[in-house]
């Protein structure tokens, strides 16, 4: 009995050791689709309880979810999941991936308890996109293709259907990607100034946003810093700090505090070098 209790206590200190990690997927993937980082991370940080997260009863319908359940209803499933989870209770770490970048982001400004502490967001799109996934703007069947797209995105039936339109972001008419977007305007205080918002993302320790420097799936690929194109045209590509987005959401004041990190790493969308993010996320961010 006194061998069996040793051991429990032995577990539990192992696991309080690390602070839970919760991860969110992103298009086309599933909760499974992350086991293989599940595991990597469960090695370097023994005892550490990792959720990743599943967005319906199963992993087909989390795949599915991901193309066509509406953001705000997966935000506040997640929310949901995370709170029902007592190892969450006093806080975790978040890693997301691709769109699971920006929908954690969300978490953090909708869900604020448990808290979040570190947010690290590999490849999101925190301004939205303008560009079809591996079809450059400069080719000019491309340029053609957004431009059809620009028709449709915000229709509210699309809207309401497919989850990459939620973050189809036209700077060629600001005005109506603000008035109907239904997810991007509204986590980006584009629309109006939801205090909530600035104030929950203040409670982060850090919010790690890193760019895959060859990306070819977010266009444009700054958007993974919040970064995007200069309102009104389509070419020139300003960083965060040109935009409103960074002062109407509290990024100023995050960066001010240096909770704002911008990393970048060579490779292309999502393409992880394991011994990278060993080196400059786990053992910085959640190795305690």
């Amino acid at each position: 009995m006194l061998h069996l209790l040793a051991l429990v206590l032995v577990c539990v200190t192992i696991s309080d050791a690390y602070t839970p990690i919760v991860m969110w997927h992103g298009m086309g993937d599933s909760y499974y689709g992350l086991n293989t980082i599940k595991l990597k991370l469960e090695k370097e940080l023994p005892g550490v309880h990792v959720h990743s997260l599943m967005i319906g009863n199963s992993s087909f319908e989390d795949r599915v979810n991901s193309f066509i359940m509406h953001p705000d209803k997966q935000i506040q499933f997640a929310c949901n999941l995370i709170q029902s989870d007592p190892l969450l209770a006093n806080g975790y770490n978040s890693i997301g991936f691709s769109q699971g970048s920006q929908f954690l982001r969300a978490l953090v400004q909708r869900c604020p308890s448990p808290p979040m502490k570190n947010l690290i967001s590999l490849g999101g799109q925190h301004s939205g996109v303008f560009g079809f996934p591996i079809c450059f703007p400069i080719i000019q069947f491309c340029h053609q293709l957004r431009l059809l797209i620009n028709e449709f995105a915000y229709n509210d039936f699309i809207q309401s259907l497919i989850v990459q339109s939620t973050f189809w972001h036209n700077p060629l008419d600001e005005d109506k990607y603000k008035a109907e977007s239904t997810f991007t305007a509204d986590i980006n205080n584009e629309r109006t100034i939801n205090q909530a918002y600035i104030d929950n993302l203040q409670l982060l320790e850090n919010m790690v946003l890193i760019k895959f420097e060859w990306d070819q799936m977010v266009i444009p690929s700054e958007s993974q810093w919040f970064g995007f194109y200069k309102p009104n045209q389509s070419e020139e590509v300003v960083p965060v700090h040109d935009l409103e987005v960074y002062t109407r959401l509290g990024l100023d004041k995050l960066e001010r505090d240096g909770k704002l990190q911008f990393l970048s790493t060579p490779g292309f969308h999502l393409s992880i070098d394991w011994d990278w993010f060993l080196e400059n996320i786990v053992r910085v961010y959640l190795n305690k």
